[in-house]
């Protein structure tokens, strides 16, 4: 499959059906992303922290540790999953996940914490890029590619389901049993653990199949050919600079200015909880009909038109009342559900020698969360001056700029792709 074929999708393809054994292995697929992606504790590992003694300073520095260690794990675990196997990469994760959740439990104090957070980091890296990556290699060996962006918004819609499900319940959780937060989510590892068990070896070259055609490359040689293959396709290097203003734009308005906002918008703490179920809902509905985004245009396009109302979203928070400011959070979440499965799909799409997968998708996973990293160490000296809504306008403002620069230059790297691949037939 070519990577222009990115652009040009067959049509009505969301009105055909995977084969049985195929839905089966997408719904084992569905179930450990469900499982492996249910952190009970979310909600409240601050407030669980400060309990068992840790003060501020201590639990937002091992906060900043867990991010750099997140980047460090990036590349190697995307070589292993390449070497090994994308699902023994995945078992490995799981398995990484439980023991994470149980060391909580055993030692609630900083050092157990920071163990804690090293493997959350090493469990998410493990799997971020491999889960990915075989269910599109699954797909594509079993002649059902095209539904491979529907799978994706699928997973992602049914692990939100999960959240919104979940989290309200924490807080009473916590008040009833503290660690029982820990103990469910190391249960959720356990069933992830179990369903990446049963998901089959990948057929053909694939490392952890027996009759696999090829031999995986030495580390070295993984990281060089990957590095080729990057050289060699602007369009995929440009797919991931696109991808990076959709991922950070989500991840600091979700996770780091979400509290923020609604408090400079005098919103009573009470309410935080409903709107973020709500704005789960709302990410919940874009993942479900991401596939039907094809219908009016192209995947790039898509991705570049998507990221700007994304930024529209933020900016309009800026001069938003308090209920309009809702709307403006709920309406960014509903694109950041529709985006997401569409990036996937094009990076996916873009990567067309599979030995290098897993690797080039933590590559591109390494540079988001680099980019997170860097944005918001920028928060927090705007937020330490009470300069948040400057913040707000000049993030959508540079995702506008570089939606305006990689644009252009995708949808011509693509048109000269598919002239060349006309030509060669």
């Amino acid at each position: 499959m070519s990577a222009a074929s990115t652009v040009t999708p067959p049509p009505a393809v969301t009105s055909r059906r995977a084969p049985a054994p195929v839905r089966r292995v997408v719904w084992i697929h569905y179930g450990f992303q469900f499982f492996f992606g249910l952190l009970v504790w979310v909600p409240v590992f601050y407030t669980y922290q400060r309990v068992v003694g840790l003060d501020d300073r201590e639990i937002f520095g091992i906060q900043s540790i867990y991010y750099v260690a997140f980047c460090l794990f990036e590349i190697p675990t995307g070589l292993l999953a390449d070497r090994l196997g994308l699902r023994r990469s995945m078992i490995g994760g799981a398995g990484v996940l439980l023991l994470a959740n149980l060391v909580p439990v055993a030692a609630p104090g900083y050092a157990g914490f920071l163990v804690h957070w090293l493997l959350i980091a090493l469990a998410r890296s493990l799997v971020s890029g491999a889960a990915s990556a075989y269910l599109y290699e699954y797909l594509q060996r079993h002649d059902a590619a095209w539904f491979y962006q529907r799978a994706e918004g699928n997973a992602r819609a049914y692990s939100l389901v999960g959240k919104i499900v979940c989290w309200p319940a924490a807080g009473a959780l916590m008040a009833w049993l503290p660690a029982s937060v820990y103990w469910l989510t190391a249960l959720n590892a356990a069933v992830a653990l179990i369903l990446a068990l049963r998901l089959p070896a990948l057929l053909g070259a694939d490392p952890e199949h027996p009759h696999a055609t090829a031999k995986p490359a030495s580390t070295w040689r993984t990281i060089g050919g990957a590095a080729r293959f990057l050289r060699r396709s602007p369009l995929l290097m440009l797919i991931m600079v696109q991808g990076i203003a959709v991922f950070t734009l989500s991840r600091i308005l979700q996770v780091n200015l979400f509290q923020p906002i609604l408090t400079v918008k005098d919103t009573p703490v009470v309410w935080h909880g409903t709107v973020l179920a709500a704005m789960t809902v709302f990410e919940v509905a874009g993942a479900a009909v991401s596939h039907r985004v094809r219908r009016f245009t192209g995947d790039l396009a898509a991705v570049s038109v998507l990221t700007v109302v994304m930024a529209a979203s933020l900016a309009l928070v800026v001069p938003a009342p308090g209920v309009f400011t809702v709307v403006c959070l709920c309406a960014f979440s509903l694109v950041a559900g529709l985006v997401y499965p569409v990036q996937r799909k094009l990076l996916n799409e873009a990567i067309t020698d599979s030995r290098y997968r897993a690797t080039l998708l933590s590559i591109e996973s390494l540079i988001d969360r680099a980019v997170c990293a860097v944005v918001a160490l920028l928060l927090g000296s705007f937020l330490a001056t009470g300069r948040l809504q400057t913040f707000l306008l000049l993030s959508a403002g540079a995702a506008v700029l570089l939606v305006l620069l990689v644009a252009p230059l995708s949808a011509l790297v693509s048109r000269r792709q598919r002239a060349t691949a006309g030509t060669a037939s």
